[in-house]
């Protein structure tokens, strides 16, 4: 059985040693870092800051590079030693943002090719077919399978090689909202099942926060932040090139399907019973199960402040909240808030600011609509609350 694939007991998170440099024209990147290898573990940054490079660095894709990389000790490459493990000896896999399949093979026939490099694996490709939910395509030839398709064989045929990490350089890219969702639903529960240790390249901080436990970030070659997701997300704010956010993970406390609206707990542990309402979760037909944490975003410029409470509104999520940092901008100010335990981020206009004569500790209202909140598990939604 799939489930019973690796062992439950507990495993050291593999440590990720890095101390590298690589120049090119216009470009260098410079990376000094010891990364925990806990889960999955995202990588964003913005275009040319290196993040491509860095997982070719690692792959062994990249000869030029100068420095070391060790997984758990194991050296992989030592420039000063003049030691180099060969890409397809370093028990890395590496899935890019197209598939490169063979087009004149079918399903089962490219993880059959797989499956050479790796003879005496543990993996069958049943089970792998069963991990990707391939089985039904598996005598599909690949050019007529859908993009979402075509990168589950790439994964399949990945996990067959039995990487001790997996590298993926933005993977879905191309694909459309739902099937994205779908595909990190799966990797989440390859990663789960199997304990594959995992490195996610992404330009979307909300694919990012939806798989990841951990966020590395990539500026202008060098790492500026390795933090835990929400922290790390918050971070963020500091920059002016990433539009600013909330970010949560919260429990679903109930269904509200006659109004399309699912409402999540601000803090289990609060007497004060807050809590926020999203469109309503659901998989499929299936709504999600109560008790279950979901990681949600909401940008700040979709969160209004006010002095007073606001009685007569339409908006759906009405929360008290105490002012903790006020940063002004040029032409606006990013709020942070203190609500039930959490922190929220507010930007407002200056003007804004200084008519409410907005304080530090000054308690006030933020308001947001349910469609202000966003979720890879939510459907698309009609609410206007």
């Amino acid at each position: 059985m799939t489930e019973n694939l690796v062992s439950t007991a507990a495993v050291k998170a593999p440590i990720l040693g890095m101390s590298i440099d690589i120049a090119f024209e216009h470009f260098h990147l410079v990376i000094d870092h010891n990364i925990e290898l806990s889960g999955i573990v995202g990588i964003f940054g913005q275009s040319g800051s290196g993040k491509s490079t860095l997982l070719r660095i690692i792959a062994g894709l990249e000869k030029a590079a100068s420095g070391q990389i060790s997984i758990d000790n194991k050296t992989l490459q030592n420039s000063a030693s003049k030691r180099f493990t060969k890409p397809e000896h370093r028990e890395i896999g590496l899935i890019f943002q197209d598939s490169r399949l063979f087009p004149h093979l079918n399903v089962y026939e490219n993880l059959a090719y797989a499956v050479k490099r790796k003879p005496q694996g543990k993996l069958s490709i049943e089970q792998v077919l069963k991990l990707t939910q391939l089985t039904q395509l598996k005598h599909q030839a690949v050019t007529s399978l859908s993009g979402g398709e075509k990168q589950r064989v790439s994964l399949a045929r990945a996990l067959l090689a039995e990487p001790k990490l997996l590298l993926l350089d933005e993977p879905f890219s191309a694909l459309d909202k739902k099937t994205k969702a779908q595909m990190l639903t799966i990797l989440k529960t390859i990663q789960h099942q199997l304990k594959l240790p995992m490195l996610y390249v992404s330009h979307s901080i909300g694919e990012l926060q939806f798989i990841a436990k951990q966020l590395i970030v990539i500026s202008s070659g060098k790492i500026d932040t390795v933090a835990p997701i929400h922290q790390a997300i918050h971070q963020l704010n500091n920059h002016d090139d990433v539009a600013a956010k909330t970010s949560l993970s919260l429990t679903i406390a109930e269904h509200l399907p006659d109004f399309g609206l699912t409402r999540l707990s601000l803090n289990v542990q609060s007497t004060r019973g807050e809590s926020i309402y999203l469109p309503l979760l659901q998989k499929g037909e299936q709504q999600c199960a109560l008790g279950q944490q979901i990681p949600c975003i909401i940008y700040a410029r979709d969160i209004s402040i006010s002095t007073t409470k606001p009685e007569h509104s339409s908006i759906v999520n009405q929360l008290s909240a105490t002012i903790i940092a006020i940063k002004p901008g040029t032409t606006s100010a990013l709020i942070t808030l203190r609500c039930a335990e959490q922190e929220f981020y507010a930007q407002i206009s200056l003007w804004s600011a200084k008519r409410m004569a907005l304080t530090l500790n000054l308690a006030v209202y933020i308001q947001f609509k349910a469609n202000a909140v966003h979720s890879y598990h939510s459907t698309e939604s009609t609410v206007d609350a």
